[in-house]
């Protein structure tokens, strides 16, 4: 049977955008074609969609990738890696300035600077990053299309107002590979966070399962008990201390939605400037005029959630050698973190 879930939920507590799904026919299975199977068993997919992720690898049978006209026979396993997403908005390609890190012919690196959202949705329908991927790669291949390579590649993604590395794939075999590794956990994911408070252990783990607020559903929430939401771990170590804020490495054992910024709101340490989830207002220090003027400095310097993703690690989908890619840290939050510094040492 087909592991349940609600497509919507999953679509949007997941930063990696693929999700594995384990079919097992019975002994009465009479042959019909996989697409049109996988249509009566999993609601809210289009054909289209089903045959786009069978082009991609997504979808084997025994272990095995298999071409859309194969038919499934008693006792099969099918395993469908997919976004399983709504039909997606239609991604418009727009001449835009790409900071590539890497490019190969099977993968493209990129380090997105804040304020850019990662693809086209709701309310964002041009403008992203998306859209500029899809323009430069089809400058360098007219014939790319979405069809040919879903979401032109996009493996997961990181929020509008967060800095950092992504990586996509530029063929539909670097794509099913890059997919798998995320949905296993095995990329090694680093972000850099300035987060409010000092936090007391040099390093910890935070293990709370992350789902949609039951009030608010535009945000997130920790569910220790794991009574809802899907489950979300997160390791995190001090890499310097400011006595009201501290600057930690975050290390990703999951890819949930907003799950950092989660997690140290969980644990009472909400990232600086992080107007979801209270970190815009002073959380740490008594508010007087000199302090509170100082901290609304640093919020007009970095006008959003002090998060970057520093470090990308994975395995090449092509040469299956062990690939690390580092950035250095945006301007904003050096500077933040400066001013922080400095302001402590003047104490």
């Amino acid at each position: 049977m087909i592991k349940e879930k609600n497509i919507e939920e999953q679509l949007n507590s997941n930063d990696d955008l693929y999700e594995r799904f384990v079919i097992k026919t019975d002994k009465g299975q009479e042959p019909l074609r996989i697409d049109k199977f996988l249509m009566t068993r999993i609601q809210g997919v289009t054909r289209n969609k089903i045959q786009q992720a069978i082009n991609a690898g997504l979808v084997t049978v025994n272990r095995n990738i298999v071409k859309q006209n194969y038919k499934i026979k008693p006792l099969d396993e099918l395993i469908v890696f997919s976004d399983l997403s709504p039909e997606d908005t239609e991604v418009v390609p727009e001449k835009m300035d790409l900071n590539i890190v890497y490019e190969d012919e099977d993968i493209l690196v990129i380090n997105k600077p804040a304020g850019i959202v990662v693809h086209p949705g709701s309310g964002n329908y041009t403008g992203t990053l998306l859209n500029g991927v899809a323009w430069y790669l089809q400058k360098k291949d007219p014939e790319i299309s979405e069809k040919k390579l879903p979401r032109f590649g996009l493996v997961h993604r990181i929020d509008k107002n967060t800095s950092g590395l992504l990586v996509l794939a530029k063929n539909d075999v670097a794509m099913s590979h890059l997919a798998r590794q995320f949905f296993d956990h095995t990329v090694n994911r680093k972000y850099i966070a300035l987060v409010w408070g000092d936090v007391k252990r040099d390093k910890g783990t935070i293990q709370a399962h992350i789902g949609r607020n039951l009030r608010h559903r535009k945000l997130f929430e920790a569910y220790p008990e794991g009574d809802h939401g899907k489950e979300a771990i997160t390791h995190y170590k001090v890499i310097e201390r400011f006595n009201y804020v501290t600057l930690i490495e975050c290390v990703l054992e999951t890819g949930r939605t907003h799950q950092i910024r989660v997690h140290m709101k969980y644990i009472g340490h909400p990232l600086f400037n992080d107007d979801f989830y209270g970190g815009n207002k002073i959380v740490k220090g008594t508010v007087f005029t000199k302090y509170r003027q100082f901290v609304d400095n640093c919020f007009v310097i970095c006008k959003r959630q002090a998060l970057h993703a520093k470090t990308l690690g994975f395995i090449h989908p092509g040469s299956k050698k062990e690939m690390n890619f580092e950035t250095e840290l945006p301007e904003d939050m050096l500077q933040v973190i400066e001013k922080w510094r400095s302001y402590i040492q003047k104490r």
